[in-house]
């Protein structure tokens, strides 16, 4: 293939076969460096000939500048599999020009393990617990649900076990799937002594009789929070979420957080949705946490603080709920300004002064204005009864 004209760093996807795997594009551009950089282990798989090298520092961040001082001489990086999976090539194309970098992917982790697997690429979740919290793995866990899921290391088969079983979902089939393509490949059980750092895990997801089933569709139970009584009902959540609509890659502010429900399930729409959760008690600060862990979501931004002094600093909005404090000074007004054209805000309210503030911007914005009703069926006596909830009045806006 023929590189782009500006191009002086190339990242080429290797194996655990080492160069008689790798394409001869690949080869083309390893062969003409000048500096070969990556980790310990993918260096040692090119026999030293008294080229430069740079093995991958801790921090990252370190090695990156580095990379980046030999602009203009002809290095190329080695990377496992598909390097724009999970991979350096990702992070290097949020720093560099995609003129002046060539990527040349291999088999990927994913791609090997469908193939020993017999799976089918598209019907499989794939994430990575490398360097991330193990509680992402909570947003995956659906009944019969295939998941691949990239190691930390020889520990992380057991870790993943335990989850499952604390889950509810302890039957589930998990192959481990150690240093694949290469000579000391290997299949085995999550509980075998001496698991290979390099492994990729194979769920095949089991639930057992009356584990909770936590979709990620909008509106999950109440229960699955924990919460002191601040909590958006799960009826008017799921129309909350509905009105906000939620779109990869996109930041939510949560405003009066409450115990962070809305934020969390914009960000269980999909692995790429962002958050911010403001609050200004503390003692409902660790019930957020608490939440974001156990539902997946452990990367939720959480800010201690009153608005609208909260938000200022913070990373501006694609979309704003205003779940309390909308009658405060200011707040209303400082989160339709932080919006963008295309921003959405919706605003819920159940007191009197909540709904007048809502009233008034609704004359001046528009919007749709709704009031929420709900009314849930309680046992009275030996009968049944309809027990109403607070109503709620929201407005949703689209800033044009």
């Amino acid at each position: 293939m023929t590189s782009p004209a500006g191009a002086w760093l190339s990242v080429v996807g290797i194996g655990e076969d080492g160069l008689d795997g790798v394409s001869k594009a690949g080869r083309r551009l390893i062969d003409a460096a000048d500096l070969l950089a990556g980790g310990e282990r993918h260096l040692a798989l090119i026999p030293e000939d008294g080229r430069d090298r740079l093995p991958w520092s801790s921090p990252f961040s370190a090695g990156l500048e580095e990379l980046l001082r030999n602009r203009g001489r002809r290095v190329c990086i080695l990377a496992s599999g598909d390097p724009m999976s999970y991979g350096i090539g990702a992070t290097l194309a949020r720093r560099i020009p995609p003129a002046e970098m060539i990527v040349i992917p291999a088999p990927g982790a994913f791609d090997l393990a469908c193939a020993r697997m017999g799976w089918a690429r598209a019907e499989v979740e794939t994430l990575t617990l490398h360097g991330r919290p193990l509680a992402l793995l909570h947003a995956y866990l659906q009944p019969g649900a295939r998941l691949l899921i990239l190691s930390e290391n020889g520990t992380t088969p057991a870790a993943v076990a335990g989850v499952l079983a604390a889950r509810g979902y302890g039957g589930s089939r998990i192959t481990v799937l150690e240093r694949m393509g290469g000579p000391f490949e290997r299949r085995c059980a999550w509980d075998e002594p001496d698991i290979a750092g390099l492994n990729t895990l194979a769920v095949e997801c089991v639930a057992d009789p009356g584990a909770p089933l936590l979709p990620r569709s909008p509106g999950l139970p109440d229960e699955a929070f924990h919460h002191d009584g601040q909590l958006t009902k799960r009826e008017v959540r799921a129309a909350t979420l509905a009105a906000l609509a939620p779109v990869p890659g996109q930041l939510l502010w949560d405003v009066g957080a409450g115990c962070g429900s809305i934020a969390i399930e914009w960000m269980r729409h999909h692995p790429a949705c962002r958050a911010v959760a403001v609050e200004p008690r503390r003692d409902r600060l660790a019930l957020i946490a608490a939440n974001a862990e156990g539902l997946g979501c452990p990367d939720l931004t959480i800010v201690e603080g009153k608005a609208p002094a909260a938000l200022e600093g913070l990373p501006p909005p694609d979309a704003v709920f205003i779940g309390g404090g909308v009658s405060a000074p200011g707040v209303f007004e400082t989160c339709w300004q932080a919006l963008p054209p295309g921003g959405r805000l919706v605003a819920n309210a159940v007191t009197i002064e909540g709904e007048q503030t809502l009233l008034s911007a609704y004359a001046k914005l528009g919007g749709s204005l709704t009031r929420i009703a709900i009314s849930r069926a309680e046992p009275i006596g030996p009968f049944s009864g309809w027990r109403p909830l607070m109503p709620v009045t929201q407005l949703a806006l689209l800033k044009t």
